[in-house]
């Protein structure tokens, strides 16, 4: 039997994050794979450099109505379902928003869906999207627009569905988002961690670690206030629309860190975790892989009990869960984490499971599977 020849789908790559890291995973698990994705800043990928990245018509557009590219998703919509796919056996998108678009142009194509979750502005948290866009002084033009513009776009979004041949689910959140939305089954596999980059100290240090995009979902603002609030300390990595905001708001024990992508860059991250007391994690996410990469690094999740957090983390074995996005319960938590004495070397033995080696192994059979069906 001939090797089936296999293309990757992003929605964009513009910024490092969880999802990247899961195409770059992806492109592991098939290296002869071209990446198509909407948009690409290769300014700001640098662990895609030398990859087979190639992009839509919309990479042709001037650069400033480019970075835009994410108030027209109707753009993107039409942008992946221009694609020709006809030399490829196997579409795999990565999506959490418009590559699951793609058309397949044969009739033994087979599409599999990573899905990262169901569009979450359209679906799941459409309510809390339009009261905060998370665009500034955009907001009420967004707010404005989401009532006309989101119908025609579910609709277009649940089609896409139908036609997906497997859905990869990241989490049992997001396998419960992909039945309740699109009425498809889906196979959990977790998001690859790369457990390997971390050492984890014996001897930990006396602060704690936030970290992530500064926007209003990640809930930053409940990590800032609870350290200020506790007077413990706090190192916070990233930025985002929030950032002043939180400077302004942070007392003497907050700490604040980004690098020359106004980010925060993997080996500050890496060697904050490795000697963190913990990690605070204030955001109800489809999945969230620093949680892994903090335990891996044998730091304690203190986070909130919805999301990914419930595969993630054990209550009082390997973090502890809060259930209220508040400071006191914030404060409540690190109070509860302080009187229990978490063992470095477990926490790591736990992330394990979360490795990109099983992702790889994982994901190869389910292509392999799907391949040799009659």
């Amino acid at each position: 039997m001939p090797v089936p020849k296999v293309v990757i789908v992003a929605d964009w790559l513009t910024n490092m994050g969880g999802a990247e890291n899961v195409v770059l995973a992806l492109h592991d698990a098939f290296p002869d794979a071209p990446i198509y994705t909407s948009t690409y800043a290769p300014e700001n990928m640098p662990k895609f450099s030398g990859l087979d990245v190639r992009t839509t018509y919309l990479q042709n557009l001037p650069k400033p109505l480019r970075k835009l590219h994410k108030f027209f998703p109707m753009l993107r919509v039409s942008a992946f379902q221009k694609l020709d796919f006809s030399e490829f056996d196997v579409i795999i998108s990565s999506s959490s928003a418009e590559s699951k678009q793609v058309k397949k142009t044969r009739p033994d194509q087979i599409h599999i869906c990573y899905c990262h979750t169901p569009i979450r502005y359209y679906w799941s948290h459409y309510d809390e999207y339009r009261a905060d866009p998370g665009f500034g002084k955009l907001n009420w033009l967004i707010r404005l627009a989401m009532p006309l513009i989101v119908p025609a776009l579910k609709k277009a979004d649940y089609q896409a569905a139908q036609a997906v041949d497997v859905f990869i689910a990241n989490s049992s959140e997001v396998q419960k988002r992909i039945k309740n939305y699109y009425g498809r089954p889906s196979t959990i596999i977790h998001p690859p961690v790369d457990v390997d980059r971390f050492e984890p100290q014996l001897k930990r240090d006396g602060y704690y670690v936030a970290l992530g995009r500064q926007v209003p979902y990640k809930r930053i603002d409940l990590a800032v206030a609870a350290a200020t609030k506790l007077g413990i300390n706090l190192k916070v990595y990233g930025n985002g629309s929030e950032h002043q905001e939180l400077v302004d708001m942070a007392g003497p024990t907050v700490e604040f860190f980004t690098d020359r992508f106004g980010d925060a860059s993997d080996q500050a991250v890496t060697d904050a975790l490795n000697s963190a007391k913990g990690y605070i994690f204030p955001a109800e996410e489809d999945f969230g892989i620093v949680q892994v990469e903090a335990l891996a690094a044998g730091a304690p999740v203190i986070a909130y009990s919805k999301g990914g957090a419930l595969d993630i983390v054990q209550d009082g074995e390997s973090g502890m869960l809060f259930h209220k996005q508040s400071v006191a319960a914030v404060c409540e938590a690190i109070k509860k984490a302080e009187k229990i004495q978490f063992i470095p070397g477990t926490l790591r033995r736990k992330a394990k499971r979360f490795d990109k080696s099983l992702f790889i192994t994982k994901i190869r059979k389910i292509v392999a599977d799907q391949i040799i069906q009659p």
